[in-house]
């Protein structure tokens, strides 16, 4: 009797250590650890997406006047810089952040969040004396940003809101397969410049990266954890990960005929 119940402590030793295991591995698993709970927080990186070169906007303009305010949206694809973005018209901006508007000729929204573009194009409208009361609606048109490597979702994603944040961004993407690092890489490019960050995801204080609040283009690397890149290392199918749980579901088969035979 005794050494049955040896060989049954045996058996199920192995399940009982990998749960173990399961529970110690937390820690690299899960977001902003030791992070303070029910209290206030400055945020004070938050920062609004702000146009550049090549990026699309829709500009909309209206007023009283129907008629009047038509002069100064667009009306096909290609007159006053504009292109077709979706089912909406476009202005393309410049490579000097420019873009040609109706009566109104060239004016610089580079650098510019969404609200600045409408009241500079409002102002314009006003002291030119076109519109008393314009309406000016800014819609982004083809930003984005595109998350890749293990996320449950890869892809593009656009970014319609004045502001997204790296969390949001995962979320889109379906959050970290379980198999992904949580230290992401963020790649950034502007002005001319490419530039890549390291952003931990269980530190408490990930708020305050320089890529905590995303802008548009932003490149989102999701790493394969240790394990994953030696199974597609040792082999790409994953042909010898199935044979190995396989053996250790005969295995554990075996043992237990044995032991209650």
């Amino acid at each position: 009797m005794k050494s049955r119940v040896t060989k049954l402590a045996k058996l199920f030793l192995f399940p009982l250590v990998a749960l173990l295991a399961a529970c110690g591995s937390q820690k690299d698993i899960v977001y902003m650890q030791n992070d303070q709970y029910g209290q206030d927080e400055a945020i004070l990186n938050m920062n609004k997406i702000k146009i550049q070169p090549h990026d699309q906007v829709s500009i909309i303009v209206s007023c009283k006047e129907p008629e009047l305010a038509s002069l100064f949206n667009l009306k096909q694809p290609n007159g006053s810089g504009g292109t077709t973005s979706g089912n909406r018209l476009a202005y393309t901006v410049d490579d000097e952040g420019d873009i040609t508007f109706p009566m109104l000729g060239k004016i610089h929204i580079a650098g510019l969040t969404r609200d600045e573009i409408s009241k500079k194009i409002s102002d314009l409208l006003i002291n030119e004396q076109w519109i008393s009361d314009p309406i000016v609606t800014v819609e982004f048109a083809n930003l984005h940003f595109s998350a890749l490597g293990e996320v449950a979702s890869p892809g593009c994603y656009s970014i319609t809101n004045d502001k997204i944040n790296l969390l949001e961004a995962l979320s889109m993407a379906g959050d970290l397969t379980i198999h992904g690092e949580r230290e992401i890489i963020v790649i950034r490019e502007q002005n001319g410049k490419r530039v890549k960050y390291l952003v931990d995801l269980r530190d408490k204080n990930l708020y305050d990266s320089p890529v905590f609040y995303l802008q548009q283009n932003d490149v989102i690397y999701v790493q394969p954890d240790k394990s994953i890149a030696r199974q597609a290392a040792d082999n790409p199918n994953n042909f010898k990960s199935i044979a190995l749980w396989m053996s250790i579901a005969s295995f554990l088969s075996t043992m237990a005929v044995l032991i209650f035979k």
